[in-house]
């Protein structure tokens, strides 16, 4: 009958052990032995909850102290020069991190997810050497346990496609000597027991593959399938679909396909491939990447519907559980109503055993029944919930008419000169200033009731006029009040608006030992009352000189949110953005004429499938036009973005008709900023003339330098100057001379114009 598979398991620790006790000995508070027990101890455990839980196929090598990339680039031997010369214990975190003497390799989102791995460095000059140390090892630990696991790898596909070749070049160059390495760990680790089997994870293949990768494909599987007749090799994909992979694979010696129907639903396209194929489905149904409940029936409903013998399908996570909070039992102050309906990693290894038994049609013991039957009447309750369905909110947003502003950006913009009357090059900031440790002391006080609402006020506009005050003093034109009232882009919106919910320990990596802990929408969004209303006030009241509205935009919302389930993305970040045009419009009543609609996230949420993209950008252009749609034509509706590659959305972004958009360009000097002119972008740019990520104070030439390689590309009349991110994360004695000298180098080049 079925069985059940966890593709991986979160590492970080269900109190976030590991985070601790690395941040501990990256301070030097302890030795690497502790890290050691520490992750010992938690292999040890989540191995005995999937085994409690009666998971069938658990995963050895899903753990790691910072990433799975660079644990993989690490048994590759795949070292960059820069790094040859340290030890072992020095050389993986140095690698991840950097240190004194050497930059740390880069890191970038793991596909569509909020995760971040470590790219790996590649040249043709490499020799790779491979290290299987941690695999053997961590399949031992768990088998002394009682544990027999598979063992996952990274798959050689998503290794080198995530690669930077550093010396230019296709990096399917290094195919055949990566390969081999792939060969020898497999020649290692058939000696481990009888039978041996391997998850390879080729999340890759979901983004599509030319013919000559695809011959690749058959290449390494039936290679690799072929060194040690005890080892079964699953390959397995999420996020997306991969037919044309599929068809591929299902001519090679495999034992199994791991295909995910949460998030690749076209993944049904390839199942009478592989039923008509001697492989076994590997079914991913419980969702990897959401915290909401399991439809049992609703799943049972979807396997019957493959057709499949029942013993060729193993029920599966659709992805990796590393995208989830550990479990629910630490949620003690969450709603009842909203906390039935969620589910973490723990919950869901409960979700999968019973759920693979529900669809193999054994008998339910009394308690399975009553679980089964809970899940039922749990799923009819979230449908009829009132909590979470509000029929004004979805008439509201159906009937809307309004869905963007009045008036060309060339009538506009003439009307927001003549009102706000700033000349060329005119400077700013991105909006947050530094979040001293006095705010966030106040911030947690209030929150913890040991201050009252007005000494908490009165802490934040101190703080706010101190930050104007800077402003002042430096020179700035375009003012912004600091934010020192907000935790988070995201959360402080959140806490404000109906539909969103918050958790107490829902932790999830995001990269190393940072975790993140994103707020999640259960039901239709709306804003009861203003959110940044009376500080913005506030603010503009203690100035002469224009002050920006701050808001975080819809599609940044949904994007570091656990989103709901039971409507289409698309609905909530439109409820999304009818709720920030009311803001916009409280906003712009009150005077406030330059509004900021942060878009930070926009990216992040880009399918990974070409055919997908065009429905998410016209999606995703909608939604910020409502947002903005109430602002009249004086209004100036700017927007940030914080990444580098515009090539492929640029069109996107000049459809999305911000007045002005700041960018992240001070590492690329004005390389981004020629794709704008070469687009014949109309609107204005700000581009960042110095990099907030560096607590490094740039001096006044090299500024002027900056500004100068800028005016090579636009006018000075299209450009703002402003660094190229917030400030939160800097300290004043920072901010400050870096602001100084940037106010200084536009008066030198404004001087010369």
């Amino acid at each position: 009958m079925s069985k059940s598979l966890v593709v991986g398991f979160p590492r970080i620790g269900e109190q976030r052990e590991l985070k601790k006790v690395l941040e501990k000995f990256w301070a030097k508070k302890c030795d690497f032995s502790e890290v050691e027990n520490v992750a010992s101890e938690l292999k040890k455990r989540h191995w005995l909850y999937q085994k409690d839980a009666g998971v069938d196929f658990i995963s050895s090598n899903d753990f790691s102290l910072y990433d799975n990339m660079l644990d993989t680039s690490i048994m590759l031997g795949a070292i960059p020069k820069r790094f040859k010369d340290l030890s072992a214990e020095d050389l993986y975190f140095s690698m991840a991190r950097g240190d004194k003497d050497r930059k740390a390799m880069q890191m970038t989102k793991w596909f569509n997810t909020n995760y971040h791995y470590i790219v790996p460095e590649l040249s043709s000059d490499d020799v790779y050497k491979l290290n299987a140390k941690k695999i053997v090892d961590e399949y031992n630990e768990a088998k002394e346990l009682g544990v027999k696991t598979k063992i996952n790898i990274i798959g050689i596909f998503t290794y080198l496609g995530l690669s930077n070749k550093v010396d230019g070049g296709d990096v399917f160059s290094l195919f055949g000597s990566v390969l081999e390495q792939y060969a020898k760990l497999f020649e290692i680790i058939s000696a481990l027991d009888d039978e041996i089997i391997v998850q390879i994870d080729e999340p890759y293949f979901v983004k599509g593959s030319d013919a000559k990768t695809l011959s690749l494909v058959k290449k390494a599987y039936d290679y690799l399938c072929g060194v040690s007749k005890n080892i079964k090799v699953i390959v397995t994909t999420y996020f997306e679909h991969s037919n044309e992979l599929t068809r591929v694979l299902v001519n090679t010696p495999l034992y199994a396909l791991g295909l995910d129907f949460i998030y690749g639903k076209k993944n049904i396209e390839s199942l009478e491939l592989i039923k008509n194929s001697d492989k076994v489905l590997i079914a991913g149904v419980v969702d990897g990447r959401n915290i909401w409940k399991n439809d049992f029936t609703k799943s049972v409903e979807l396997l019957e519907s493959f057709g499949f013998d029942k013993d060729k399908v193993v029920v599966s996570t659709s992805c990796s559980l590393l995208h989830v909070p550990y479990t629910l039992k630490y949620e003690t102050n969450m709603d009842d109503e909203i906390k039935t309906n969620l589910s973490y990693a723990l919950e869901k290894l409960d979700e999968l055993t019973l759920l693979a038994k529900i669809y193999s049609g054994d008998t339910l013991s009394e308690d399975e029944q009553k679980r089964y039957n809970q899940n039922k009447k749990d799923i009819q309750v979230r449908k009829n919930s009132k909590k979470i369905h509000n029929a004004d909110v979805q008439d509201r947003v159906k009937n809307l008419t309004k869905l963007q502003r009045d008036g060309e950006f060339s009538t506009r913009l003439k009307k927001q000169k003549e009102h706000l009357n700033y000349s060329d090059l005119v400077t700013t900031t991105i909006g947050s200033f530094p979040q001293t440790p006095e705010v966030r002391e106040a911030r947690k006080a209030y929150k913890s009731s040991e201050i009252d609402r007005d000494v908490y006020e009165s802490k934040m506009k101190a703080y706010i006029d101190d930050c104007i005050k800077v402003q002042e003093d430096v020179g700035i034109d375009v003012l912004v009040h600091g934010e020192p009232e907000r935790n988070d882009m995201v959360e402080y919106f959140g806490e404000m608006m109906d539909g969103f919910g918050f958790s107490k320990n829902a932790w999830v990596q995001s990269y190393g030992s940072r975790c993140v802990k994103p707020p999640f929408i259960y039901a239709d969004v709306s804003r009861p009352e203003p959110m940044t209303l009376e500080w913005i006030k506030y603010a503009q009241s203690k100035t002469n000189k224009p002050m920006k509205g701050m808001l975080s935009g819809p599609l940044t919302m949904l994007n570091w949110s656990f989103v709901r389930d039971d409507i289409p993305r698309s609905e909530v970040s439109k409820q999304l953005g009818v709720a920030l045009s009311d803001e916009i419009s409280d906003l712009q009543d009150a005077g406030i004429k330059i509004i900021q609609v942060d878009e930070a996230a926009f990216k992040e949420g880009y399918p990974l499938r070409e055919e997908n993209i065009k429905e998410y950008e016209n999606n995703s252009v909608r939604d910020f036009k409502i947002s903005v749609s109430t602002a009249t034509q004086d209004t100036q509706i700017h927007t940030h973005m914080c990444y580098s590659e515009f090539n492929s959305i640029i069109k996107t972004i000049e459809d999305m008709d911000a007045d002005v958009i700041s960018i992240e360009t001070a590492r690329s000097g004005n390389t981004l900023l020629k794709i704008f002119k070469e687009h014949g972008y109309k609107q204005e740019v700000g581009p960042g003339v110095y990099d907030i990520h560096s607590p490094r104070v740039p001096s006044v030439d090299e500024m002027v330098r900056q500004i100068d390689s800028l005016l090579e590309v636009l006018p000075s009349k299209q450009l703002w100057i402003n660094p190229d991110c917030g400030l939160k994360t800097r300290k004043y004695e920072e901010v400050i001379p870096s602001l100084k000298n940037m106010v200084e180098a536009v008066n030198i080049v404004k001087a010369r114009l």
